[in-house]
């Protein structure tokens, strides 16, 4: 197999694991009244099983990073993508919450921080002029697992009192079998390497965390993706139950609507972000950073028509025009880094970028929950749009010390 078909091999590869990883994460979310009923957890407990997950993975993945960079990538995507759904299956026979915080928050939040920045440096490396497409494809692999394991979790949580268990059996398996597939089919070690002699040997741990720490725009890039998964981690883990209760559907259509106009919006916005970035880029550097700030300020009204919408048509239009433009922003969320960071240094430098973020996003459980049971769901899901405000902000520093007025790299 040449080096062309290869790169959109490991790509299909690596999309599928990216189905499972984001499409098993949805699947708390989707059952998460079923769940709470069967463990007699309060709002607040039971979020805080999406907060120990959040955490772990924020705190677990800039280390997954590093060792990508210092190692072999392929075995860091293989091992990740076992873990984690090992940590699925065994959730499924979770009898308490301290058990649930330890398969589905910790067993899972660590094997899922293996594989992201692996697999998008992976992909960064096979693709050079479609790097955005090709991330914005790898992208397409998180809305349609989200909508995909939903939809199945959510309907097979309707079979019984504990049916809520076989999605967790199901996804977790499946996940076990991919991480073979992956095992036969990715190819090990670096597939690109730089010209520069420097790119020969691997980084030190130093040399990867200064490569990041070091670099402003790097670290206002993290704060402002901390507050669009604040937002997502948030939306994920409370709208199937506000529609559920809001709009007075079953727990399969609730689980559906939740997440379907939103991610079928999310398509269309990452595929136009991608394209669009990709063709200017090279007349315009600071395009993929410009694509990230619209999409962030776009979003803003959607979110709060979403919380306050009176049934489910319009707020079904405002999770779409909000997905649209999150898909946007999602487009070159990494490309926007890797764009400012050597390419020796972009595993790592993903696994930074994610630590920091999600360990701020893991909060958005437990604050919306505590805000849901002293106000209400609508309140904790309106207050998600300031969020996206103060990411725009950072993000547009981030462009501005780079890119300066005229949007050109600075020398």
């Amino acid at each position: 197999m040449n080096k062309v078909d290869y790169k959109w091999k490991a790509l299909a590869l690596l999309w599928v694991a990216f189905f499972l990883q984001q499409g098993t994460r949805q699947i708390f979310g989707a059952t998460l009244s079923s769940i709470q009923g069967s463990l007699g957890a309060t709002a607040a407990g039971i979020g805080l099983v999406a907060t120990v997950f959040t955490f772990v993975y924020g705190l677990s993945v800039p280390f997954a990073g590093l060792t990508a960079d210092l190692f072999n990538r392929k075995w860091m995507v293989v091992s990740g993508v076992f873990v984690f759904c090992l940590g699925i299956f065994a959730s499924g026979f979770a009898s308490c919450l301290g058990l649930m915080l330890v398969t589905y928050g910790i067993l899972n939040g660590f094997g899922q921080s293996f594989y992201y920045p692996s697999a998008t440096s992976i992909i960064g490396e096979l693709h050079k002029e479609t790097r955005a497409t090709a991330l914005s494809i790898l992208q397409m692999g998180l809305y349609a697992g989200i909508i995909g394991c939903s939809v199945a979790s959510g309907y097979l949580a309707e079979s019984g009192t504990d049916g809520w268990r076989k999605p967790f059996w199901v996804f977790g398996g499946i996940g076990i079998a991919w991480a073979v597939v992956l095992a036969l089919g990715l190819k090990g070690g670096r597939q690109v390497h730089d010209a520069s002699p420097a790119a020969e040997t691997k980084p030190s741990l130093k040399e990867a965390l200064k490569a990041f720490v070091a670099n402003p725009s790097a670290l206002l890039l993290m704060a402002g993706l901390g507050m669009m998964i604040y937002v997502d981690v948030g939306f994920k883990t409370w709208m199937p139950s506000h529609a559920e209760n809001a709009f007075k559907l079953t727990k399969g259509s609730a689980a559906l609507n939740a997440v379907l106009w939103h991610y079928l919006g999310a398509f269309v916005g990452v595929t136009l972000g991608g394209r669009i970035s990709d063709r200017l880029v090279k007349r315009r550097p600071s395009v993929r950073m410009e694509t990230n700030i619209v999409g962030l300020v776009c979003a803003v009204p959607f979110i709060v028509w979403m919380a306050y919408a009176p049934s489910l048509v319009p707020c079904g239009v405002a999770m779409a025009l909000f997905g649209v433009f999150r898909g946007v922003y999602d487009s070159n969320l990494m490309a926007s880094l890797f764009d400012i960071i050597p390419q020796r240094y972009h595993a790592s430098g993903a696994g930074l970028m994610l630590s920091g973020a999600f360990v701020f996003g893991s909060t958005a459980p437990v604050v919306l929950g505590f805000i849901k049971d002293s106000f209400s769901s609508t309140v904790a899901l309106a207050s998600l749009a300031a969020f996206y405000l103060v990411g725009a902000g950072l993000v547009a520093l981030a462009r501005l010390r780079t890119f300066g007025i005229k949007g050109r790299l600075a020398e």
